[in-house]
């Protein structure tokens, strides 16, 4: 097969629901910036956007058992780079998360892991097929997600690291762990949490307030608690059509938090209000469903924990993003998929997809 051939079976359909979820996100990053200092960030967000389709469409042209052949070596290299932040990394408000490459351009690591971690964990369980996974084989895949979250939770990066959950979660449902299993692993995560919560020897400082606020927070409305008050006050000022573009008070009077990057669904929702938010949720939903789809299909085994480990990244990503934005989680600093600013989500994002078009191309080589 010609290597152009195929691209008549890439994804329209999820490109274009990507492409339109991409556009809000533009004009919402404009509004959001508007009157402050980071105005023309929009801008720089098309950026991110272009190289991003560019890297999508690139990666879709290399057959993915040979990003799958080639995960010890990734998932090395990947474990290095991690190691690079720690060494050289570069601090920004008490984080050491990025490399400076030059040229004000910030290379973040931990984002493109995920990526190596799925496939990672579709070469893992591929060697696994046909039979039941073992205890042994539970702690080796906990340890090839426990090793690089280790390093992420140092940085410190508690939003990134809990990303890697969901790519371990859902190698082992596809994997085949049976139920007494699962229902060990859950006692034990309980146990744990519970005793590093008790003990508070577990939890930055920060992390422990944000947990606090979370609860409840009017116990310090303008400390811990102002971002979760103001985010719940853009969101019900929305009403149900919004306030409209360029029109939020909360947003635009600069009292909604960083609106351009954890908090931009608070800030659409103020400014489209209800019917702005379901829209959104239902894109969400349009794009989750493409993708499960493209699972189905896929030819074999690696390609469907591909595809459906990208599934549970960006899931997850939405599910948190969204539940801290109106109260119902703590705030963890977890980017929204396609709409918050940021050059390594939107990088991750996009080569993401690049890898599920890889395997919708070949779903029907054998």
């Amino acid at each position: 097969m010609h290597r152009f051939s195929s691209f008549r079976d890439f994804d329209w359909m999820l490109l274009g629901l990507v492409l339109l979820m991409s556009i809000l996100s533009v004009l919402e990053i404009k509004s959001a910036t508007l009157h402050t200092r980071f105005h023309g960030f929009d801008h720089k967000q098309i950026g991110f956007l272009l190289v991003g389709m560019v890297l999508m469409f690139l990666i879709s042209l290399i057959d993915y058992h040979r990003l799958v052949d080639v995960a010890p070596w990734a998932y090395g290299i990947g474990l290095l780079s991690l190691v690079a932040v720690k060494l050289v990394g570069t601090t920004v408000a008490g984080g050491k998360r990025w490399i400076n490459l030059g040229g004000g351009v910030h290379f973040q690591p931990s984002e493109w892991v995920k990526l190596v971690l799925i496939v990672t964990m579709a070469w893992f369980f591929w060697g696994l097929a046909g039979r039941r996974l073992s205890w042994a084989d539970i702690a080796k895949a906990f340890a090839l997600i426990g090793v690089p979250m280790y390093f992420v939770l140092k940085q410190p990066d508690l939003g990134t690291a809990l990303t890697y959950l969901p790519v371990l979660a859902v190698g082992l449902f596809l994997g085949g762990i049976r139920p007494k299993q699962t229902a060990v692993l859950v006692l034990l995560f309980a146990l744990l949490g519970g005793g590093a919560w008790l003990s508070g020897k577990r939890l930055k400082s920060y992390q422990m307030e944000r947990i606090n606020s979370f609860i409840n927070p009017d116990t310090d409305p303008r400390g811990t608690g102002y971002q979760i008050r103001q985010s719940l006050i853009a969101v019900g000022s929305g009403g149900l059509w919004g306030k409209g573009t360029n029109q939020g008070t909360q947003t635009q009077g600069d009292f909604l938090p960083i609106p351009y990057t954890d908090f931009i669904f608070a800030a659409f929702c103020e400014e489209h209000g209800f019917v702005g938010g379901v829209g959104i949720l239902l894109l969400y939903f349009l794009i989750m469903m493409r993708l499960i789809e493209n699972a189905q299909q896929a030819s074999d085994l690696p390609g469907a924990f591909i595809v459906m480990g990208v599934v549970g990244v960006l899931l997850f990503q939405v599910v948190v993003n969204i539940g801290m934005v109106v109260g119902l989680m703590p705030v963890t600093g977890i980017p929204l998929p396609l709409m918050s600013y940021g050059g390594s989500s939107i990088l991750f994002t996009f080569l993401a997809l690049g890898i599920v078009m890889n395997v919708r191309m070949r779903r029907f080589v054998n």
